[in-house]
């Protein structure tokens, strides 16, 4: 009799679930990676430069990190279901609010709001798949983020080619009109998450893991740097490549969104096929060896000019696993404190890359502004974003040595996961 409540309720939510967490990587995707192509006609628009794009994604990441430092503990008292409903719906208004954002200020409120559903859904899918995942966790949360891939390896030429769409009359749709249809699919995972029961956080209270606890494990504090550090590589190339190209090399905006589209190609091939090798020669291993790869290839592939930006794509293949793998191991380490664990991280985390997005601007602003007095415009703008991408791909480097100063730690412990 005790255990049919347990296995009972398992055949109910894992099928709808699956599609929640599928689906919502996937309206994920789409929300962070239509900003690409965006961005280079937001400037125009507004009249913005480079260190005011800097500022918009740095309140958008502040906006971010403000959902994930309540979301974990809003979930475990209204529960998982109704906090991903409110993210999504968060999304879908803020689509709207963007479309009648009349200039650059209400524009980033409402681009604010969005990154607030943004923050709510990346802590409630992080902590439904730990839940579910509990059986080949490193395969099945890289899996899981392959929607995440998949739908960022579309959105670079889905917005491109919507915002050349007519829209009513002979009026484009534009960016603004561009969010707000890519904005309102967010609408469409609320459904399974509406039908569906989610499991629910079985952990007792004397059992959970405490968050000051949690803060004085050296490993937390290793993972979270791990992360950060692989997060700012991931979202600063997707966030910047499409006007690093567009401006500098003076590709069109179909060729810069196409190769923006081959970078998260790459990063979604990544995450199927390299959550298979995380789960054979184990968690610490692969993000030594791929996120080296991703800051190694960032650096090249802005050392040698136009003739090495494929290598931007390989950037992409080596950091996919890097994030999945991470919750991974978080799910591992601390099974009964995913919740606080992930919250802790990822606000942590998100604090990390609020400051990197306002250095990288005022990083490409300042060499940019430097060069321009010696060479000119044009090389001065060049060299700006040459100092941007070098320091992204420092930070892929800095990934890499930090997992190994980790992995030896853990292995002196006998620790390896």
């Amino acid at each position: 009799m005790q255990t049919l409540p347990q296995t009972q309720p398992v055949k109910k939510y894992i099928p709808l679930s699956f599609f929640v967490i599928f689906l919502g990587y996937l309206v994920f995707g789409l929300s962070e990676n239509i900003k690409g192509p965006a961005i280079p006609q937001m400037q125009i628009d507004y009249g913005i430069d480079e260190l005011q794009v800097g500022f918009l994604l740095a309140i958008n990441s502040i906006g971010f990190l403000i959902a994930c430092s309540f979301t974990g503990a809003f979930s475990s008292k209204a529960g998982i279901k109704l906090t991903s409903l409110i993210a999504f719906g968060t999304m879908a208004i803020s689509g709207v609010l963007i479309y009648f954002s009349s200039n650059f200020a209400i524009f980033s409120v409402s681009y604010f709001i969005m990154y607030l559903g943004n923050g709510m859904l990346e802590i409630a899918l992080a902590i439904l798949a730990a839940r579910i995942f509990t059986k080949n966790t490193g395969f099945m949360m890289n899996l899981s983020h392959f929607f995440y891939g998949l739908s960022s390896t579309a959105a670079p030429l889905m917005a491109a080619g919507l915002m050349g769409m007519s829209f009513i009359g002979s009026r484009e749709l534009g960016w603004q009109g561009m969010y707000l249809l890519m904005l309102s699919l967010c609408i469409i995972p609320m459904i399974p998450a509406f039908f569906s029961t989610l499991p629910v956080d079985k952990t007792t209270t004397h059992e959970r893991l405490p968050i000051k606890m949690f803060l004085r494990d050296r490993v937390a504090w290793l993972i979270i740097i791990i992360l950060s550090f692989g997060v700012i590589v991931e979202l600063s190339i997707a966030g910047w490549l499409v006007n690093f190209l567009e401006r500098s090399f003076q590709w069109s905006s179909t060729a810069v969104s196409g190769m923006l589209s081959i970078f998260f190609l790459c990063f979604m091939v990544g995450r199927l096929l390299l959550g298979f090798v995380t789960d054979k020669i184990g968690f610490m291993i692969s993000i030594i060896v791929f996120s080296g790869l991703a800051g190694i290839a960032t650096i090249l592939a802005t050392l040698l000019g136009p003739s090495g930006v494929w290598l931007y794509a390989a950037a992409g293949f080596g950091i996919a696993p890097v994030y999945p793998t991470v919750m991974a191991l978080l799910a591992k380490r601390y099974p009964n404190g995913i919740d606080a664990a992930i919250t802790v991280t990822v606000t942590i985390m998100g604090i990390v890359v609020v400051i990197s997005n306002l250095f990288l601007g005022a990083l490409i602003e300042f060499f940019k502004r430097w060069f321009t007095s010696l060479l000119g415009t044009e090389m001065g703008l060049m060299r700006g974003f040459q100092a941007g991408f070098i320091f992204i791909g420092v930070c892929g480097v800095l990934c890499s040595i930090f997992s190994i100063i980790l992995y030896r730690y853990l292995k002196k412990r006998n620790e390896i996961l």
